[in-house]
């Protein structure tokens, strides 16, 4: 615990050393948000309403914190071995790290090839304004061939096919079937990190509670390369959140968002607790629930069942301020964190 504490806090202080520069050289470089909302201002949706004035600001945290993660890991875990430290991995040892890293890096390379079609991407114009970035279907079916990809190293190279859950202490052997149900997560985990993605801090304070009960569970199942992972992960989230809160000077991106939600449910796989990550990150999973009755909604019925979606738009349209719902979105987020870890320890 004493080396991940420490490796946490070399992480959080490199992170805040590149941040600022970083963040310049976005600029330069034009990494940042565009204006949505239709030039005719009609029809304006409810989001371009309260967040276009942040076009201009920045995206690209997420490529600053896959990049830290992953270099300071590929230099300081072979160290450890040379210097002796015990290292405990409850799997193959190189196959269990290349599974983590090749969804960190596999989903961030996604996000990003779709932040740069943002940036730099002719718009398409939509009912309600100007589409940046990959199409839907396209980025869908991409992320479903990635998770298919580890979902089947997982069964394949892990031998992991079981997955347990809390209380009723079923487990359930599901034999190749694991690599579809494991795809299924990871897509839906992503896109439920994605879309909560709407308001300064909420994605990012919402993830570095999760992390810090994954880290938890790391340690219970003495998986060394895991909890050194988590507190590097969590050490560079930190240092991106002091910017990403209201008013964000920097955005994670689809590069983050991507990336995290995959990643969060890779380690819930890994632990075999999913089930009861999927509690400790009930707030992504109840706003991408929202959005999900939405399009069913106007699919199947011709007509939405809420009046905006996600739930924290919702939250807006009532006239709650951006702050306030983000702090209690934490709030609820950290209670959400305690059930699922005893859930998980029990």
């Amino acid at each position: 615990m004493a080396l991940s504490l420490g490796l946490l806090i070399f992480s959080f202080i490199i992170t805040s050393i590149l941040i600022i520069p970083f963040i310049n050289l976005l600029y330069r470089l034009k990494f940042t948000r565009r204006h949505e909302a239709p030039k005719n201002k009609k029809k304006i949706p409810f989001f371009d309403k309260m967040h276009d004035w942040k076009a201009g600001t920045p995206v690209g945290g997420g490529l600053l914190i896959i990049s830290v993660v992953s270099l300071l890991f590929v230099v300081l875990f072979p160290a450890f071995s040379l210097l002796g430290i015990p290292i405990s991995s409850a799997y193959p040892l190189v196959d269990e790290v290349r599974i983590i890293f090749l969804t960190f890096i596999g989903f961030g390379l996604l996000g990003f090839y779709d932040d740069l079609m943002k940036f730099f991407g002719k718009p398409k114009a939509g009912q309600m304004g100007n589409i940046f970035g990959i199409g839907r279907r396209w980025k869908f079916a991409a992320q479903w061939i990635i998770a298919l990809a580890i979902g089947f190293l997982m069964w394949n190279n892990l031998k992991i096919d079981i997955v347990h859950i809390p209380i009723m202490e079923n487990l359930f052997h599901l034999g190749w079937w694991y690599v579809p149900f494991a795809a299924f997560v990871m897509v839906a985990f992503t896109n439920a990190v994605n879309i909560t993605d709407g308001l300064d801090g909420l994605a990012g304070g919402l993830l570095l509670i999760c992390l810090f009960a994954l880290w938890i569970i790391a340690g219970t199942v003495f998986d060394t390369p895991l909890s050194i992972f988590i507190a590097l992960w969590i050490g560079a989230l930190f240092a991106f959140l002091y910017f990403n809160i209201w008013p964000a000077r920097i955005f994670m991106g689809d590069t983050g968002a991507l990336a995290f939600g995959a990643t969060l449910a890779v380690i819930g796989l890994l632990t075999g607790k999913i089930f009861a990550v999927a509690v400790i990150s009930g707030i992504f999973i109840a706003e991408a629930f929202s959005s999900f009755i939405q399009i069913g909604a106007r699919k199947f019925l011709g007509h939405p069942v809420l009046p905006i979606a996600p739930f924290h738009l919702l939250l807006q349209a009532i006239k709650w301020e951006e702050p306030k719902i983000v702090m209690r979105a934490w709030l609820a987020g950290a209670l959400l964190a305690i059930f699922g870890l005893w859930l998980a320890l029990i």
